[in-house]
């Protein structure tokens, strides 16, 4: 699990980078990276970005925390976790600096980006939508590296601080929810329910929403709040014999879905009545899984693992083709950027070089100085013996991008192929290996 915030930067952007990647915080300055600029003067960098901006907005740089669960990585799969969200939110359109701290109890990354874009020089706009853009990207990669994360909407209303404080059993809303699941079998309705908590020392509030409240809690905190399986109606269905709202299975028309592993499922073991839903959804998924496979002239189990094996061949082709892509795009971009420095800055460096009191000159303009000699490193690595136009550059990158663009669009085509494939061949292996004399393989052969 990851927990992100972020914040900005208004006037303390060296101070802010200086503290990021302190050495006896980062490992010596191994778990130091940066993007479209050197760490060492990504301040100089950012502010020359700023400068020939039209679209500044008001802010210097953004500053995000990615801190994880304490002994659940490593710092260099940190490190690589969080380069990989400062790609992935940026879009290889801001200059950036992150740095993985070691020195507390938990692992944590810090990212200090430019307010302002390289790339087409337009601010970045922070709000709602573009913070759970950052913490949707966070919470996959966890995913990805086998890491924890909080399950989005089973817990409606609780923030990343609430989750952290139910985890270490503090959380107000987390003994509310015990001390309701404890007392609904007991519970004759709800009215019985909310009398029960009163005499465990809760305070209840009626209303359009009735709220309750422990003794030493400042707020009250809304029974809606606590999730779906929380609000009025759902607990007064669960104190009638009524299953959780969460728990329901979801059905999806239209589609191929797994088969349930009814002897391994312990609602199943637990409930009959759940035993006998999934007993008659089995049947009806593996109908449907026979019909596929029929209509797309599937017949045999080996005919189906080359269709799945040819599929997952073409995904990791066009992800490799995409990678590709995307770092053309990224060392365009780069390159686009240290070749409009090295434009704009030529005629001060030219002016520097045939001045007489070069000491005096280079203290009145050291960082246009510095910043003209990096760019000009950079464009000799690449070997270019004559500067391209910045419209050729840019007819370069829409053709990139619009690649880009065709390549994602093929990939979610390709995943979703894999994905309903991988649940074929997931069922076909069931009912091939299920008992006889189950209702769910009967009569069913492929």
């Amino acid at each position: 699990m990851a927990v992100t915030k972020t914040h900005p930067i208004k006037s303390t952007l060296k101070a802010a980078i200086d503290y990021i990647c302190n050495p006896d915080k980062t490992d010596g300055k191994l778990l130091v990276s940066s993007f479209g600029c050197v760490a060492e003067t990504a301040d100089i960098e950012f502010e020359w970005t700023r400068r020939h901006s039209i679209d500044k907005g008001t802010h210097l740089g953004r500053h995000l925390i990615q801190a994880f669960e304490p002994g659940e990585v490593s710092a260099e799969e940190a490190h690589e976790i969080g380069m990989q969200l400062a790609k992935e939110i940026l879009g290889g359109k801001y200059e950036f600096v992150l740095t993985t701290h070691i020195d507390k109890g938990h692992i944590h990354n810090h990212l200090i980006f430019n307010a302002v874009s390289f790339t087409d020089h337009k601010h970045y706009h922070s709000n709602k939508r573009s913070y759970h853009e950052i913490r949707r990207v966070s919470d996959r990669l966890c995913r990805e590296h086998g890491l924890s994360v909080i399950v989005p909407g089973r817990d409606k209303g609780k923030s990343y601080i609430e989750h952290q404080a139910a985890q270490n059993g503090t959380s107000y809303k987390a003994k509310l929810k015990a001390a309701i699941d404890r007392l609904i079998p007991v519970s004759s309705n709800l009215e019985d329910l909310l009398a029960r908590l009163q005499r465990e020392g809760y305070e209840i509030k009626r209303g359009k929403y009735i709220s309750a409240r422990a003794p030493d809690q400042e707020r009250f905190t809304r029974l809606k709040t606590l999730g779906a399986d929380y609000t009025e109606e759902a607990v007064s269905s669960r104190i009638a014999g009524g299953p959780r709202p969460s728990r329901q299975p979801q059905q999806r028309s239209g589609k191929v879905s797994l088969l349930i592993d009814i002897q391994n499922n312990i609602k199943a073991q637990q409930s009959a009545g759940y035993q006998r839903w999934a007993t008659i959804e089995n049947l009806k998924r593996a109908a449907a899984t026979m019909n596929f496979l029929t209509e797309h002239g599937i017949d045999s189990y080996e005919e189906l693992v080359e269709r799945c094996d040819a599929i997952a061949a073409a995904s990791i082709r066009t992800r490799e083709s995409l990678r590709d892509t995307e770092q053309q795009i990224t060392d365009l971009s780069i390159l686009g950027k240290q070749i409009d420095t090295y434009r704009k800055l030529k005629p001060v460096y030219d002016r520097y070089k045939a001045s007489k009191d070069k000491e005096k000159f280079l203290r009145g303009f050291e960082s246009e100085i510095f910043l003209f000699e990096a760019a000009a490193r950079e464009i000799k690595k690449v070997g270019l013996t004559k500067l391209p136009s910045a419209e050729k550059l840019k007819v370069e990158l829409d053709g990139l991008s619009a690649h880009k663009t065709a390549l994602q669009a093929e990939l979610r085509k390709i995943q979703r192929e894999e994905k309903k494939y991988h649940t074929l061949r997931k069922n076909v292996v069931m009912l091939l290996t299920s008992k006889p004399k189950s209702e769910i393989s009967r009569g069913l052969e492929l």
